[in-house]
């Protein structure tokens, strides 16, 4: 049922881009099986089928175009024109999630982690498992076929988590997200006309709203997941609460972060072989990773400004200071320190933000640059309310529940009284479907992430 239930949900978008979904599935699912043999020499082979399988589908849909496009510059800066042959082809809606179960799989088999699954029915669910397949979480096989495999009994407690996080989800996206980008697209679209108070602003009310968006999904996916018995892996650990950048990629997009920890970062030799060899792994997964967002130089800029930021951690060996527990965990607030510290990364992401959301690099550096050199030219604007400045009306309230709920992202309660939790969870609904009628009367947004 849920098989069927996730093809029909893929297949509602685009009934082609289905059949690419399920060859996909079926290849990787017949790779596992070449990948377990004894002989290393013909699993090592299935492993780079499966490889070669997956990263051929995201190169021809997804990058193909960029490096076309790159190649014909490149040969234009020597005086030959060519006309490359691009692809006119929509991107297939969660290709850079499923692609990444079917690798995590072969790897997993070559490393001895688990062995192929017998049934293509319960592999196909952990690829294609509907609330995770066009946004993630990436899920690792070993965490989500044996809950596949198992017969799942209906628990009322898991229900009620799943709910509590699917309205809390829905209101992320529908309510925060959404409003705030009103205001953030007006100044991202027109940012030349706007002052540098006022980009300033747009630029922290992107940080919330591709927050809200993407956790927001998330959490919906998780929610959703519960009510069928799955728990999927956690995706956001209240990132913005990061006391420096090693912390906030341990919080942001955890799914994404361990599986380029996992299978590229600690094959390539971690930080075991010395700082020179683990500088250059942490260049090389921050600047994938930029390009695992997309075929275009600022998200590969992205990845690069993280991974300047990561450097000083590593090379003084701080990059593992923050670990385990979320700032303040035993205490109502933070210490000065400790909020110096939360305020200085946070102003670092949303920089590197900036690249991530605005088309075109020299956009990115115009954007930047329009916010340096109007400060110098209009200092008291800063006295003035500039445009956008309502988004704070979203920020704060949303500030205030995170810090409240930081100790357990899967936990969605705000009081421990019974009647007051309902009230507050029929106002979020109010809000939630107030929004959604508002869908009806124009185009609706989708999620961020839908895109990668």
């Amino acid at each position: 049922m849920i098989l069927v239930a996730s093809y029909v949900f893929y297949g509602w978008w685009s009934w082609k881009f289905l059949i690419l979904l399920a060859g996909s599935t079926l290849l990787d699912f017949l790779y596992g099986f070449g990948v377990a043999s004894k002989n290393r020499s013909k699993a090592k082979l299935f492993l780079w089928l499966g490889v070669i399988n997956n990263l051929g589908i995201l190169a021809v849909f997804k990058y193909y175009n960029f490096f076309a496009l790159q190649f014909q510059q490149g040969f234009e800066l020597i005086g030959l024109h060519v006309n490359p042959v691009l692809l006119n082809v929509a991107l297939p809606v969660g290709i850079s999630f499923y692609t990444f179960h079917g690798m995590s799989y072969v790897f997993d088999i070559y490393r001895g982690v688990r062995q192929p699954v017998a049934s293509f029915f319960e592999y196909a669910v952990f690829v294609c498992f509907f609330p995770l397949l066009v946004a993630g979480p990436i899920e690792r096989a070993n965490h989500l076929l044996p809950q596949v495999q198992t017969k799942r009994v209906f628990n009322y407690s898991q229900m009620v988590e799943g709910c509590r996080l699917m309205l809390w989800g829905m209101f992320k996206k529908m309510v925060i997200a959404d409003g705030i980008a009103i205001a953030v697209d007006d100044i991202f679209k027109n940012y030349p006309s706007h002052s540098a108070y006022s980009l300033i602003v747009g630029a922290i009310g992107f940080s919330f709203q591709i927050y809200c968006d993407f956790s927001g999904y998330s959490d919906i996916a998780l929610g959703t997941s519960k009510l069928f018995g799955f728990e999927l892996l956690s995706n956001f650990r209240f990132p913005y609460f990061s006391r420096d950048i090693a912390e906030f990629w341990r919080r942001w997009h955890i799914s994404l972060s361990s599986w380029f920890r996992d299978y590229l970062y600690i094959p390539l030799g971690g930080s075991k072989n010395g700082k020179l060899t683990a500088v250059r792994n942490t260049f090389i997964i921050f600047l994938v990773s930029g390009f695992w967002h997309g075929a275009s130089w600022n998200f590969i800029i992205w990845g690069g400004i993280h991974a300047i930021g990561f450097l000083p951690l590593l090379l003084l060996n701080k990059n593992r200071k923050n670990v385990t527990e979320v700032v303040a965990y035993d205490r109502k607030l933070p210490n000065v320190k400790e909020l110096w510290q939360m305020l200085t990364t946070f102003l670092f992401v949303t920089f590197a933000w900036i690249f991530f959301r605005i088309d075109g690099l020299s956009n990115a550096v115009g954007y930047c640059k329009q916010i340096i050199v109007n400060s110098i030219q209009d200092p008291g604007q800063y006295l003035r309310r500039p445009p956008g400045l309502s988004i704070y009306i979203y920020i704060i309230p949303l500030l205030l529940i995170d810090w409240w709920l930081r100790r357990n992202e899967r936990v969605v309660r705000l009081t421990n009284f019974r009647v007051v939790n309902w009230l507050i969870a029929l106002v979020m609904a109010f809000f939630i479907i107030n929004n959604f009628l508002g869908y009806l009367d124009v185009k609706p947004t989708s999620f961020i992430y839908f895109e990668f």
